[in-house]
């Protein structure tokens, strides 16, 4: 709730969570991606996480009502009675599936620790998309922070680091060309689903439901398309394992969780997250993939995390301020 104060301690939990969510995601389905000899259809586990989503999402929306028969009554009015509203979410369902998908080609291609840290270039991207959708400015130490992390994610990819456990294939172009999807995705999606949030009073948690039930239809769509006839033939849980189900556990959860993070937390703190995610999956990947770390990705890594606290510093008081009859801001919600 809005104003409901929330103490320090359930700030670091959050903080930590998130942390831990965002970094073992990485890891574990850079993991899955590597050493499995039965590898697993990725649109397939794409397409178990949005179902457990929208569990996930009644489950919330019935605690949020009260009981089962107000959250009856709002499925109704929201879902059965909103085909409207249920196709404008079609979009950012769309938009996330290829997102999910792009993350698993680029795991496929890229260590965990070069993902993490090319990945937060969506954070130039969702600025860009909340300047043109949303109508909002950046400061100048946003704006010199989204150079700082561009820079810093230049140096990564200009020598990427090595590996000497990873026995399969890679090729670091794919890699770092659905990395540039996924981040588009994302940026766009984030900022489109935030639109849509603000645009009306509607629970959370119904339109995240609506976008859910669309996402399902366009997963199945996908899983159809592209691994249809091997699907068909040795099913739809071929290559799954206990690794797997571990993947599809946290991006199932980390999505829901981090609306929950978003807003009992600050901008800072997810800025500490993601920095401490980026400084998790390097470590792990030193363990498990022998990553050998070079110059340049250890600096472009320092300066990615930089770059992170710098924009996620206050930014937007002075466009509170000389307008006094705005509404507080509400919390951007961006999807991992």
């Amino acid at each position: 709730m809005a104003g409901e104060p929330v103490s320090l301690v359930f700030k670091l939990y959050c903080l930590v969570v998130m942390t831990l969510v965002a970094a073992a995601y990485t890891v574990a389905l850079r993991y899955t991606r590597t050493v499995s000899s039965d590898l697993y259809y990725s649109t397939t586990a794409v397409c178990l996480t949005e179902i457990i989503k929208l569990f996930l999402s009644l489950g919330m929306l019935a605690r949020e009502s009260g009981g089962l028969s107000r959250c009856r009554s709002s499925l109704v009015e929201h879902i059965f009675r909103s085909p409207k509203e249920l196709l404008k979410l079609s979009v950012p369902s769309v938009v996330y599936a290829v997102q999910n998908n792009m993350a698993f080609l680029a795991l496929s291609n890229l260590d965990a620790a070069v993902y993490q840290v090319t990945y937060q270039l969506k954070i130039p991207c969702t600025a860009l998309c909340t300047v043109l959708m949303l109508n909002r400015s950046l400061g100048r130490l946003q704006w010199f922070s989204v150079f700082m992390l561009c820079a810093g994610v230049t140096l990564v990819q200009w020598k990427p680091a090595e590996l000497t456990k990873v026995q399969v294939e890679q090729n670091p172009i794919v890699g770092f060309t659905a990395v540039a999807v996924a981040v588009l995705c994302s940026g766009f999606a984030g900022v489109y689903f935030e639109k849509v949030l603000k645009s009306s009073d509607t629970s959370l948690w119904v339109r995240n439901i609506q976008m859910y039930l669309s996402g399902i239809v366009v997963t199945l769509v996908g899983v159809y398309m592209t691994d249809g006839p091997q699907v068909m033939d040795r099913g739809f849980f071929y290559g799954y394992t206990p690794s797997v189900c571990f993947v599809i556990f946290l991006a199932s959860v980390g999505g829901l969780y981090t609306s929950v993070v978003v807003k009992y937390t600050d901008n800072i703190m997810k800025g500490f997250s993601a920095a401490a995610a980026i400084v998790l999956s390097t470590i792990a990947s030193v363990t498990l993939f022998g990553l050998q770390i070079t110059v340049t990705f250890a600096l472009g890594a320092l300066l990615v995390c930089v770059s992170i606290y710098l924009y996620g510093l206050p930014k937007q008081d002075t466009s509170v301020l000389t307008r006094p009859d705005s509404k507080t801001a509400k919390e951007k919600l961006i999807s991992v």
